[in-house]
């Protein structure tokens, strides 16, 4: 049997043991920066396959290292988020969250598991690898951000890293399928809080108040103007108010209305756009009823922009593991992702894993209480992980920054 036949039957073999380790990480969720037994669980496995092993980076965060016998160029780091969300499971489920109003919907627990199967798979194979490997567990990839504090922590600097790859499981696209695009790929995020503040008064009597819920109102159908006549119609971005919040009572007007909402662009210039022209808009409706804006910015994560020459290398590599015709270019997603941070850094890329079975009711959405994945995509990911590392890289030297 041929190696790379060998590591494809391995990974299968695997398959029972990484779902387990799912299921596990499954039933037992953590939110965002308080990932302990997560950690724990991770670096406890590790230990047991021999891997290097560095806890609490930037808190709970753990890097597994596996160094190359005789390899010099510079290392891979392969990054798997830890995280879950405040969501309330459905029930039913034999490997269900024990853990009210906690749940992993949206696929990391499948992210730690794939990559617990590619370290086993490596574990064995330090004669074969052609550089040092980073196995980047983050927490807080739901926010605040864990990818800013391991880079801040220095996972990069463990060892000379050359690339970094990121991997999400998708149930929008079915089982045995790889998703990966050049270019500008999940968009950046920024959220922003504004208080019209009016003077309140009788409903009876608004002449003699100052309205803030009308002249907010204005502002939210305002804002809707901004990607229609602001940005560049070959550009893409969204302006949403996700929260409008004003009064108590159906005939006293308030002193203030407050609004919510979130950004999304895939360039540095459309992003700074959106982020002036909002505040303009308000700040302009807000006048326009003689009404003052107190206005906050609060700046998310940055786009994910993937490598064109690492794109091309881990397609090569995904054909082998679901076949060419199971390799796919999506669209870019306008939800946001913190491996972006890493991507600033050193050249690489973010890819999809089909992970959706509609015949098996499998496709609700991420984030949703009745979210799932169909298990057989993670052996698949574990030797797509496997096949990263010990392929030689594109990248001859460090990308200067």
């Amino acid at each position: 049997m041929s190696a790379p036949d060998r590591l494809r039957a391995e990974a299968q073999a695997l398959s029972g043991e990484i779902v387990a380790w799912r299921r596990h990480l499954h039933r037992n969720p953590e939110l965002s920066l308080a990932e302990h037994r997560t950690a724990e669980f991770v670096a406890e496995r590790l230990r047991a396959m021999r891997v290097e092993v560095h806890a609490g980076v930037a808190g709970t965060g753990v890097a597994g290292l596996l160094r190359a016998r005789t390899g010099r160029a510079p290392a891979v780091l392969l990054r798997a988020d830890m995280d879950a969300l405040p969501v309330q499971e459905v029930e039913g489920r034999e490997y269900g969250s024990r853990v009210a109003g906690r749940m992993h919907a949206c696929g990391h627990d499948g992210h730690v598991a794939m990559l617990l199967g590619a370290a086993r798979l490596l574990a064995t194979r330090t004669d074969e690898l052609l550089q040092d490997v980073v196995l980047c567990f983050q927490p807080a990839e739901e926010g605040p951000g864990g990818a800013a504090a391991m880079i801040g922590a220095g996972v990069l600097d463990l060892v000379e890293t050359g690339s970094v790859w990121g991997m999400h499981l998708w149930s929008a696209y079915e089982v045995g399928t790889v998703h990966v695009r050049s270019g500008p790929t999940m968009a950046a995020q920024d959220e922003f809080s504004a208080r019209v503040v009016g003077r309140g008064g009788h409903g009876a009597q608004p002449h003699v108040a100052v309205d803030p819920i009308v002249a907010a109102a204005h502002g939210v159908a305002a804002l809707q103007s901004i990607v229609s006549r602001s940005v560049d119609p070959l550009e893409a971005a969204v302006v949403t108010v996700g929260a409008f919040e004003a009064g108590s009572a159906a005939n006293v007007i308030p002193d203030e209305a407050r609004l919510r909402g979130t950004l999304r662009s895939f360039s540095a210039p459309v992003r700074a756009l959106l982020r002036r022209r909002v505040r303009e808009v308000l700040e302009g409706a807000a006048a326009a009823f003689g009404c003052s804006l107190v206005f906050e910015l609060k700046p998310g994560y940055p786009a994910v922009v993937n490598d064109a020459q690492a794109v091309a290398h881990v397609r090569a590599l995904a054909a082998c593991v679901v076949g060419p015709d199971g390799v796919h270019e999506p669209p870019p997603l306008a939800a946001a992702e913190d491996f972006a941070y890493f991507l600033e850094q050193r050249p690489g890329a973010f890819l999809f894993l089909g992970a959706g079975n509609a015949a098996q009711g499998i496709d609700a959405p991420h984030h949703s209480p009745r979210f799932d994945i169909d298990e057989a995509a993670l052996p698949l990911g574990a030797e797509l992980w496997a096949r990263l590392a010990l392929a030689p890289q594109p990248f001859g030297v460090l990308k200067a920054r």
